[in-house]
């Protein structure tokens, strides 16, 4: 289970001099912006969306590569990422649904909304439910790029 959810993206200049930005860890997915600026406020939307996707379709989230020259990396928003934490913690364990469902003393509807990219879901009820799979969440705030 990666700690981060932080991925570097690649901005290059199409035809039209647009920046178009992808995620190579990813394999698939694009946005771009009318200058650097704009496709990498972009491309928050977009690593967003291809955890979300990837969630959706029961795969494994890619490990972020490391950045390289060239690279910027792109933290997605808080939300997905804790909700990614709490899917790969589910998916190392092995337990169905329902047995989270026991464990953790909820309703199955609700585990799956937990699980569901597309549903909000609190906060601290994220963070009791990466706690019972025995993980924990820590914060680091940095400077904006």
């Amino acid at each position: 289970m990666s700690d981060t959810y932080n991925y570097p993206a690649e901005i290059e200049r199409d035809g039209d001099g647009r920046h178009v930005v992808t995620f190579p860890d990813f394999g698939w997915g694009a946005s771009d912006g009318a200058t650097r600026d704009e496709a990498l406020g972009e491309a928050r939307d977009l690593l967003r969306e291809l955890i979300a996707a990837t969630m959706r379709e029961r795969k494994s989230l890619p490990e972020p590569s490391r950045a390289t020259r060239g690279r910027f990396v792109v933290a997605p928003p808080v939300p997905i990422a804790l909700k990614a934490a709490l899917y790969e913690a589910f998916r190392e364990t092995g337990l169905s649904q329902r047995r989270l469902a026991q464990d953790f003393g909820v309703a199955e509807s609700e585990v799956r909304r937990m699980l569901n990219p597309d549903h909000a879901t609190r906060t601290g009820t994220i963070d009791r439910a990466l706690r019972h799979l025995g993980k924990r969440v820590t914060l680091i705030v940095g400077e904006a790029a």
